[in-house]
């Protein structure tokens, strides 16, 4: 078995597809209409073109269990997902500069080094360094 695809659930597929592509350096994969104005849009790492997708789910504007979910973990500042970075001060500063605002700051926990950031999408996403 392998990971061919994730899902992060997203409050605006256009405004995700702007913020993961601007801010985060993820390049556009697929975009197909599915009904609606509900797409089935992936993208993939910048880094890794060839490497699984990653899903912007428009659940929480079609699926009220999906919306609670991820208010809920918004609310209680619990990261919806983690990118592996090479240096997170690095990307920290770099994303701050692009107006990125972070809940949590560089931090060294054991054998990481992590940073939380709001996606502007309804989720906080973790990134982290292992040391």
């Amino acid at each position: 078995m392998k990971i061919k695809l994730v899902s992060v659930p997203v409050e605006s597929q256009d405004r995700a597809l702007k913020f993961y592509t601007s801010k985060l350096n993820f390049v556009k994969k697929k975009d197909i209409p599915v009904g609606e104005a509900n797409r089935w849009l992936t993208l993939v790492s910048g880094e890794e073109q060839d490497g699984p997708e990653l899903l912007l789910e428009p659940a929480p504007m079609n699926f009220e269990p999906s919306m609670t979910y991820q208010k809920a973990l918004f609310e209680a500042g619990i990261p919806y997902t983690q990118f592996d970075v090479a240096d997170v001060q690095k990307e920290y500063e770099r994303l701050i500069n692009l107006g990125v605002k972070f809940s949590i700051k560089p931090t060294k926990m054991g054998a990481a080094k992590l940073a939380v950031f709001n996606d502007t999408c309804g989720n906080h996403i973790q990134i982290i360094e292992v040391l």
